[in-house]
């Protein structure tokens, strides 16, 4: 075979390579909300988890360079990037390849990238379209971030028409807009808020956590109809502006802010820059609640106070707030007392409830003028939300606490103490953990992971580790707490193994779950 025939055989080989690859980093690029710089980061974790992906890297990488010298050395690479990194596949078994309309744009930019890359080498012949490929394959994570920036003023237009209906919609309508944010706990509390309120309003609340401003858009032109009365509004965010666009046409007169936390540390670098990404919330509400337990929501509600809001202080204890939840037993007590509105009620039951997150949602209520005693009634029968502590009985007779959303330090706490109510270590009953860990924590991520470990050997008496994104910073808590360790691919596994272990009298804490394009 010629050298003209071996070189396009290399050559075809590395644009198939080439493709897989690129489907593999856009299925990435999807579940990770279409953030330019995210993918190359995902990439970076999974070439570097495990030795087999990380020597795959270095033949890849060193088949793509020795090919600038003999073609036929990118089969190599061809080998490295159409099945690598290990565990990374084509179209997922969590998390699938969605081919919607942006994606399919994305594709098509990312796809006139590689194509000029390609195509400008192959005009002084195969041998460098080789090379150029097997390397393109390679920078695919670093093609489709630049696609992603490429993309995102376009995508911007035509989203527009979508959001300039829904700010119509909120005007015809006219609503009263309660808006909600906070590092965790808005999904939540928003659905607390909006079951205080349906006993007296007609109420429509944004569903799933359709909370960016594409998912709002969507909720307000597809949900509000004539004659709804309160719209509550989730609105989350990766960076400053995001809430205060949204908040720009869905204004709201009642802002709502759960929580402050290390939830985004990767992205936004400080607790502060996220207290005041989240603040934006802020900006036009004539009304602003406030969980205080927070120090740096403690210093903005003062400063709203300041600025001429209405302030209500929330707080699962604190004795100077004016809406306190405390925990009761095995349950919570409610009270009140601000412009006006006092209530004072215990409420039996309510497992997993986060104590501050019941606070903000009856500040919510009685300031948009619901009854104390309409309030309180309802307070008893607050709904759980799904996958956030809630209980079940498995088949095989164990309690299962599933807290696979929204994973956080305080949240995982508290999914411990819950664990703990069930029953004791080293008593009749096994108690386990099963857990990914708990990721987007930046710099102290190893740390709180570890911590947590730590904390749950005093309650449990097993940890299954699943995946490998935190499995060190895991298996060190687990030594640290002298807990029993066991390791699984994924939650499927993990399940299947403990399907067969524990029965009656048994409990399960399912804490996080990390979808198939983590390591």
């Amino acid at each position: 075979m010629s050298n003209d025939a071996l070189d396009a055989v290399a050559l075809a080989l590395c644009c198939l390579a080439l493709a897989a690859s690129f489907i593999r980093w856009l299925r990435v690029a999807q579940r990770e909300h279409y953030l330019a710089g995210t993918v190359s980061r995902f990439a970076f974790r999974w070439w570097a988890s495990g030795v087999a992906n990380r020597v795959l890297l270095l033949i890849g990488v060193a088949a793509a360079v020795l090919s600038a010298w003999r073609a036929l050395a990118a089969l190599g690479t061809v080998v490295v990037t159409g099945g690598g990194p290990i565990g990374l596949g084509l179209r997922g078994r969590t998390s699938k390849l969605n081919w919607t309309p942006r994606l399919r744009r994305l594709a098509a930019t990312g796809t006139v990238i590689f194509v000029i890359a390609v195509a400008v080498p192959a005009f002084f012949g195969l041998h460098p379209a080789v090379t150029a490929a097997a390397l393109s394959a390679l920078a695919a994570p670093v093609v489709v971030d630049l696609a992603l920036a490429i993309a995102r003023p376009v995508e911007g237009r035509l989203l527009a028409p979508y959001v300039e209906r829904a700010r119509r919609r909120l005007v015809s309508l006219g609503p009263r807009v309660v808006a909600i944010t906070g590092s965790y706990g808005k999904t939540t509390t928003k659905g607390y808020i909006a079951h205080l309120l349906s006993g007296t309003f007609s109420v429509v609340a944004t569903p799933a956590s359709f909370n960016n401003t594409a998912g709002l858009a969507r909720a307000v032109n597809e949900h509000l109809s004539a004659g709804t009365q309160v719209f509550v509004a989730e609105m989350g965010t990766y960076g400053p502006g995001e809430i205060s666009e949204m908040c720009r046409w869905a204004t709201p007169e009642v802002a709502v802010i759960t929580a402050i936390g290390p939830v985004h540390l990767e992205r936004m670098k400080t607790l502060e820059r996220i207290a005041e990404a989240k603040a934006e919330i802020l900006g036009e509400a004539g009304t602003a609640i406030l969980n205080v337990d927070y120090p740096l929501l403690e210093q903005l509600a003062d400063k709203a106070e300041e600025e001429g809001k209405t302030v209500w202080r929330c707080s699962s204890g604190g004795s100077t707030a004016d809406v306190r939840a405390i925990a009761d037993g095995g349950g919570l007590r409610v009270v009140a007392k601000y412009l006006g509105a006092e209530m004072d009620v215990v409420v039996p039951g309510l497992p997993g409830a986060e104590p501050g997150n019941v606070a903000c949602a009856v500040a919510v209520a009685l300031a948009l003028g619901v009854p104390p005693e309409v309030v309180a009634g309802r307070v008893a029968t607050l709904p759980g939300a799904p996958h956030r502590r809630s209980i079940e009985i498995a088949s095989n007779g164990s309690t299962v606490i599933d807290d696979t959303y929204n994973s956080n330090p305080a949240g995982a706490k508290s999914a411990l103490s819950l664990l703990a109510t069930l029953g004791s270590a080293g008593g009749k009953g096994k108690r386990v953990v099963v857990t990914p860990g708990m990721v987007e924590l930046g710099p102290i991520q190893a740390r709180e992971n570890a911590n947590f470990v730590a904390s749950a050997a005093s309650v449990a008496d097993l940890l299954v580790i699943v995946g490998r994104t935190n499995a060190k910073a895991l298996e060190a808590g687990a030594r640290a707490g002298n807990l029993a360790t066991r390791r699984s691919r994924n939650r499927a596994a993990a399940v299947a193994f403990l399907s067969g272990e524990l029965g009656d009298g048994d409990a399960v804490l399912f804490e996080n779950d990390l979808p198939d394009h983590y390591p």
